[in-house]
């Protein structure tokens, strides 16, 4: 009779958590609307309806285009289907963080992503690492990283690469006459500071231990990234 009891309490518990969370989903929906009826002249429902409505909108869209390019993907790699399976763990938030994105550009490296490590002939597995990479980066700093990495590894892993004219160029440094090379725009500065921070690249450093943004030295965390991202020629 006592572990009935214990079982009806536990069941009650469990109701009243779902039923707790339920409430604050339907607060914070509630929030946004209230927002959002702020700045339209609307009522707190037309502003919750408005909010759910486009995110769904939104959602739907950005899935839309995510399997149209997928597809085309696989067309252009000649595979009629994808012949390998991903991890689930790694598999859910790929797909989250790929039918969230709004930039084209980004999206069409998440369905690259896809098609590369659900084919076996790549070679590729497409790591936690990848996905939390390219959730953390823009379409300008994956620009920057399509253009140093084009460049051959090992001849500049040691030597480094000139950041002074990224995105549109970058070239292997000779370490020669480098106290007269000049920083990228503030702009390219932030994406570089960024791509470190999350390992894709290194930045040379003073001898007081100041960041050079001059220069750059690769990783090979950021090759990888990179050749998961891409179609083999």
């Amino acid at each position: 009779m006592n572990k009935e009891l214990e079982t009806i309490e536990e069941s009650a518990k469990a109701v009243q958590e779902v039923a707790k969370t339920t409430s604050n989903a339907i607060d914070a929906s509630r929030e946004m609307g209230g927002f959002i009826s702020r700045f339209v002249s609307g009522p707190l429902e037309q502003g919750i309806g408005i909010f759910e409505d486009r995110l769904r909108y939104i959602r739907w869209e950005r899935q839309i285009r995510l399997i149209k390019r997928s597809e085309e993907f696989l067309i252009q790699q000649e595979l009629p289907n994808p012949n390998k399976s991903i991890p689930l763990k790694n598999a859910v938030p790929l797909l989250e963080y790929a039918t969230l994105e709004e930039d084209d550009y980004l999206q069409d490296i998440w369905a690259r992503l896809l098609v590369n490590g659900t084919n076996e002939s790549t070679g590729i597995n497409i790591e936690r690492a990848y996905i939390e990479i390219l959730a953390q980066i823009s379409a300008l700093e994956a620009q920057i990283l399509q253009t140093i990495y084009a460049l051959p590894f090992n001849d500049m892993r040691h030597t480094g690469v000139i950041t002074e004219h990224l995105p549109v160029s970058a070239k292997i440094s000779d370490e020669k006459n480098e106290d007269k090379l000049n920083e990228p725009p503030l702009e390219i500065v932030m994406a570089l500071a960024n791509l470190a921070r999350i390992g894709c690249l290194r930045m040379p450093l003073t001898w007081g231990g100041g960041e050079l943004f001059s220069k750059i030295i690769p990783t090979i965390i950021g090759r990888e990234f990179v050749a998961a991202c891409t179609f083999a020629k």
